[in-house]
């Protein structure tokens, strides 16, 4: 297929997976979910589980292999700039005020489903239907846990987001957790990355390089940044020299950290959060975020839908592995995030939704197990178990989330 028939193409699968994703969407807004699971349970749809099974010709046409690298690629440019935008958003007031909180929360959201989700690799290691024959027990250990321990980072920011969250006490504590939670996820996956390609050097890169990446941003792209603020507040607009300064050091900083492995999206995050808040980063908002939320982001879940096949659920056995992964899931994950939040003093009520929202999983799961199926660690059998466990997981989130605070004043 030339360059051109490839890009032909392209045009017509964003039409089609805009409709299709936009129409789950509307439907699964009756069921109190946010527009984001649509997205996702729509790509999920559009892939072989549905739209394969019952008309494969007209799947193979429309997604052929040859263009599934472009999707991805595109799909990565939205996460990216998503990523971006929930940083500008972030109160790093309201964290400071949260730090403890937040990080009692995290923590507990690492280690109990980390625990747990060593506790069943150990027994599903050794079984070539759910991981390589050349991963060790440890590693398959490993990657299960920190699989079991993230949470839909950028998902969760979308969920807040719609539920007007954005700037709260309780919209910023789950997200400073949630973070933290993924960065510790982040470090897990360059270590047993580290292991399998037989390259210490890996982890270390990661470690090292963010940490200083995270410097850099702050005390010297910080600083210069702030003097856009000038700038914008007498003409209230971007001029076209501030846009490509901005642009390059996001694109920049999306790149190094994909390349040291911590995944170009915190490098994203970590630029939007060194933002100067006011008239700048309202004005990213509006120039961006409609862009970025309805047309790029909504690829990514078309693109790990077509490598989900819940078909392969069926086989005798998996629906009761699946049913024990949601449970370890929602005991690790849900419970003891919300247990850490009332020993930390927060209110009954918010302590409840804080675990229910940690306990939500999306983005950030699907691009730790798309790695994972990519680089040969998990089978195509266990990438879907776990992908059905996010879905269920992040369906769950929302409904819970309203039923706790029916009849009940926001949190603020």
């Amino acid at each position: 297929m030339s360059n051109h028939d490839l890009t032909v193409l392209f045009f017509l699968q964003l039409s089609f997976i805009l409709v299709v994703t936009r129409l789950v969407g509307l439907m699964i807004r009756r069921f109190h979910q946010p527009q984001v699971v649509g997205e996702m349970v729509g790509g999920v749809l559009i892939g072989p589980s549905l739209l394969g099974a019952l008309w494969p010709s007209a799947h193979a046409a429309l997604f052929p292999d040859q263009s599934i690298s472009l999707i991805y690629s595109v799909s990565q440019l939205g996460l990216v700039l998503y990523m971006f935008l929930v940083g500008t958003e972030f109160d790093l007031g309201l964290l400071r005020r949260h730090l403890r909180s937040a990080a009692s929360v995290s923590l507990a959201g690492i280690l109990v489903p980390f625990a747990l989700g060593n506790a069943l690799a150990y027994f599903l290691a050794g079984d070539a239907a759910f991981f390589s024959n050349q991963i060790k027990p440890w590693e398959a250990m490993l990657f299960t846990g920190a699989a079991m321990s993230i949470t839909a980072f950028p998902m969760l920011a979308r969920i807040i987001d719609e539920r007007g969250l954005t700037g709260t006490a309780l919209g910023t504590l789950t997200l400073a957790a949630g973070g933290l939670n993924d960065a510790a996820a982040w470090c897990i996956l360059a270590v047993v990355l580290a292991s399998f390609g037989g390259d210490t050097a890996i982890a270390l890169r990661a470690l090292v390089g963010g940490a200083a990446y995270a410097a850099v941003i702050w005390w010297v792209a910080r600083p210069l940044l702030k003097r856009l603020q000038p700038a914008i507040a007498g003409t209230g607009a971007l001029k076209g020299a501030h846009w490509t300064l901005i642009l390059v050091l996001l694109m920049a900083g999306a790149w190094f950290t994909d390349y040291i492995r911590i995944y170009a999206v915190f490098g994203a995050f970590v630029l939007g959060m060194a933002m100067p808040r006011g008239r700048l980063t309202e004005e990213l908002q509006r120039s961006c975020a409609p862009l970025t939320t309805y047309l790029l982001v909504p690829l990514f879940f078309v693109y790990s839908g077509l490598h989900t096949r819940l078909d392969l659920v069926f086989a005798p056995g998996l629906w009761g592995m699946l049913l024990l992964i949601v449970v370890l899931a929602c005991l690790g994950k849900g419970m003891a995030c919300w247990i850490a939040a009332r020993l930390h003093g927060e209110q009954p009520r918010d302590a409840l939704a804080i675990g229910v929202l940690m306990n939500a999983r999306g983005m950030m799961e699907l691009l730790l197990l798309n790695i994972g199926l990519e680089q040969g660690l998990i089978t195509p059998t266990f990438f879907t178990l776990m992908v059905a466990m996010t879905v269920i997981t992040t369906l769950m989130a929302t409904p819970l989330f309203e039923l706790i605070y029916r009849n009940a004043p926001r949190p603020i």
